[in-house]
């Protein structure tokens, strides 16, 4: 068993009101370990001691706090094992593909922000007035709340932590409790550098409360979270006027134009249905193909569907997990029911295999109509929902029926539809003839301001910005001019 403890103030500790719940092994659906029941009191502590971390991080020079995200990098890539297995024990990630992946990335984004801070460019600006000479530079928020979700718990609280202790701040930082081991064996890693006390805390129970007192709480200055719309939307009508960083769901569509082949595209396209259980922001959980070639892709598709193999993941055979949790195969469910009484049909997979945990089999989905819960919402699970388009305004009529939009691909031979398709689709990312999957750690990332996907964008200078305020400084060289 695995009893796990928060780390505030530089030290490990219970919950105050000593409470605690089940970390779940979802392969197994059974319990492995236990994880502090955090509240309120336990969220003051951490505010508390980052406030009094922030007042002296902010003044050690930038290339220190630089090193010290380098140092947690390299200690990231030393106890990869570690990671690998709490991500195989915790998410059910297949050992030796997924957990295997998401150990040996965790510390690039660390890398990237210790890298990038250091040439994080402000600019003197001209002015009307020839006496006076204006300068702008970055200076740290004070406290930033860091919200991670299950889906990547050792990779997603890099896009945040390393980005906000780089510019100066101080972070307290709340994992969903579904990951909340993989959080703490993360937090080891940090705690294993030179960090100083209460410049990362960490914070593990229900979001109700934790979560909630993080955001609403005066002393925290802004808030970075990846997650839902749904929680986006409480945590805007919480937070008051605090800087908010989100990056939320995707319902990407992936469009596959004629003259594209579908014996090439389908293990692509299969891929990113499948990856990590289809448990990804970026998955592609919407495949329109034109018509004279929908055939051809489906069988293909299906074809594909059954290279995913489920089971249990320290089976180096086994490139499928579980879902995180019965939210999540509820809901899958609840989709397919959904679609099928509208009139699609599911022609691989569709059902849960007999077996403990929550499994759920890679799907094929056909035909599904525009009303449909795959095509308005995110599914977030194993499944391949395809229909037809007879031409493009066909195509753009399901697309617009959601209001995600943070990640797409289109699949084509020829550059000028590639492009038109590329500029049009309103979502973060168009990927061409590639996964919607694909980005890194340098990039920017992140829905459209007129969809659900998000606000602002994470990635290297564009996370090292919203980490920052922006410092205008005026010096007159002449005599007053009043």
């Amino acid at each position: 068993m695995n009893n796990c403890q928060m780390y505030i103030n530089g030290e490990w500790c219970d919950a105050a009101s000593g409470e605690t719940y089940d970390a779940i092994n979802p392969a197994l659906g059974e319990p492995f370990g236990t994880i502090p029941k955090g509240g309120r009191e336990d969220a003051q502590r951490a505010i508390a001691a980052a406030n009094e971390a922030a007042n002296s991080w902010r003044k050690v020079p930038l290339w220190d706090r630089c090193a010290a995200a380098a140092a947690v990098a390299e200690v990231l890539g030393q106890r990869t094992e570690e990671l690998r297995d709490i991500l195989c024990t915790e998410l059910g990630k297949p050992f030796h593909g997924e957990a295997n992946d998401e150990a040996g990335e965790s510390g690039t984004p660390w890398m990237v922000a210790a890298e990038q801070a250091k040439y994080f460019e402000a600019h003197t600006k001209p002015c009307a007035d020839a006496a006076k000479r204006v300068l702008t530079f970055h200076q740290p928020r004070g406290v930033v709340t860091c919200l991670t979700p299950w889906n990547f718990p050792a990779a997603i609280p890099g896009e945040y932590l390393p980005f906000a202790i780089v510019m100066g701040n101080a972070v307290c930082w709340s994992p969903a409790p579904t990951a909340a081991a993989t959080a703490v064996e993360l937090m080891k890693c940090i705690a294993a550098t030179e960090l100083p006390p209460g410049v990362i805390n960490l914070v593990t129970g229900p979001g109700a409360e934790v979560g909630d007192e993080l955001v609403v709480n005066p002393g925290t200055h802004a808030v970075g979270m990846t997650g839902s719309p749904q929680t986006a939307r409480i945590i805007t009508a919480r937070c008051g006027l605090k800087p908010r960083l989100f990056e939320l769901g995707g319902n990407g569509p992936v469009v596959v134009l004629e003259d594209a082949d579908p014996q090439e595209v389908a293990p692509c396209i299969a891929a990113a249905c499948y990856y990590a259980a289809g448990q990804v922001c970026s998955c592609a959980e919407r495949i329109f193909v034109h018509d004279s070639i929908k055939d051809a892709l489906v069988e293909a598709m299906v074809a594909e569907a059954g290279n995913w193999i489920l089971g249990d993941p320290r089976d180096k055979s086994v490139n499928m997990g579980p879902q995180n949790n019965m939210g999540v195969v509820d809901k899958m469910t609840a989709h397919l029911e959904d679609a099928i009484a509208k009139g699609a049909t599911v022609v691989a997979g569709g059902q849960r295999p007999d077996r403990p945990g929550f499994f759920y089999e890679p799907t094929v989905l056909t035909d599904f109509s525009i009303d449909s819960l795959v095509n308005k919402e995110e599914t977030f699970g194993p499944i391949a929902p395809i229909v037809g388009f007879k031409n493009d305004e066909e195509a753009w009529a399901y697309i617009d029926a959601c209001d995600l939009g943070l990640s797409s691909s289109v699949f084509t031979k020829d550059v000028d539809r590639a492009w038109e398709w590329a500029e049009e689709l309103h979502a973060g990312i168009t990927v061409v003839n590639d996964w919607p999957h694909f980005w890194e750690h340098h990039l920017p990332f992140g829905g459209m301001g007129s969809n659900s996907s998000g606000v602002g964008r994470i990635g290297g200078r564009h996370t090292l910005d919203f980490m920052s305020d922006l410092k205008t400084v005026v010096f007159n060289v002449g005599p007053p001019s009043v």
